[in-house]
Order: structure tokens, then C-alpha cells, then sequence
């Protein structure tokens, strides 16, 4: 088993990974928060005394804006905190070392290095028709 070492992550490739999974992840919560706030608005509604119409319908638009700021709040969220989560890991990783990662090929081939390149095979002077094998 071939052992590799993350010495070093692409700090915007990570921000926009921890985006994307905090905005799923605030899809999710914003929904649930969103459907609670218009079942409290209907009720409120349904109720009718007091001024608790109006107070309602507002409820149910609170409801109706959180499933859609909330995502966006959580990937921006999660995209800081990608760039903060990646710069740190870089300088950790130079410092003490990365992750060590131990991996395994699934398709049952071992893993065979790529050849050597053979850099004195055919020398081509400048301007010479040089053959290609396809």
C-alpha cells in the first residue's frame, strides 16, 4: 500500500468545496426553519384576533426569506472559512507535516510508475521533418 503526504491543499479549491457543502447544508436548515416560521404564521393567522393577521403574513414572509438567505449565508460562511481552514492547514502542514494517507488500487492493477523518458532516442536537427507515430 502506497502511503502519500498532503503537503499542501489549494486554499481556493477547498473555500469553494466548504461553500458549496455549507450552502447543501443551509438548503437543509433553511427549509426547516423556513417551514417552522410559516406553520407559526398560518396559525397566527388562522387566529385572527388582535392584530395576529398581520403579524402572520410577516412571519410567513420571514419564513419564505430564510430559505433562500440562509443557504447563501452558510456558502458564503463556508467559503471564508475554507480560506481560513486552508491557509492554516498549509502552514501546519509545512511546520509539523501533512496528512498521511494510505491508499489502495481498487481495480486490482498494482501501480506501475510511469516509464523513464528516453531523451537520446532520435535527435531532429532545427526545421527536419521529424516522424510522428500516429
Amino acid at each position: 500500500m502506497p502511503k502519500v503526504q498532503v503537503k499542501r491543499v489549494g486554499v481556493f479549491s477547498l473555500a469553494k468545496i466548504y461553500s458549496i457543502t455549507m450552502a447543501a447544508a443551509g438548503v437543509i436548515i433553511g427549509v426547516i426553519y423556513g417551514l417552522l416560521f410559516m406553520a407559526v404564521g398560518g396559525a397566527m393567522m388562522a387566529n385572527g384576533r388582535n392584530g395576529a393577521g398581520a403579524a402572520g403574513a410577516s412571519s410567513l414572509a420571514i419564513g419564505l426569506i430564510m430559505m433562500v438567505a440562509i443557504p447563501i449565508f452558510y456558502g458564503v460562511l463556508g467559503f471564508i472559512a475554507g480560506l481560513v481552514g486552508g491557509a492554516i492547514y498549509n502552514v501546519a502542514a509545512r511546520t509539523v507535516g501533512g496528512i498521511e494517507l494510505e491508499l489502495e488500487n481498487m481495480d486490482g492493477a498494482g501501480y506501475a510508475p510511469p516509464p523513464t523518458p528516453n531523451w537520446n532516442a532520435q535527435s531532429y536537427q532545427p526545421g527536419q521533418q521529424q516522424q510522428y507515430p500516429y
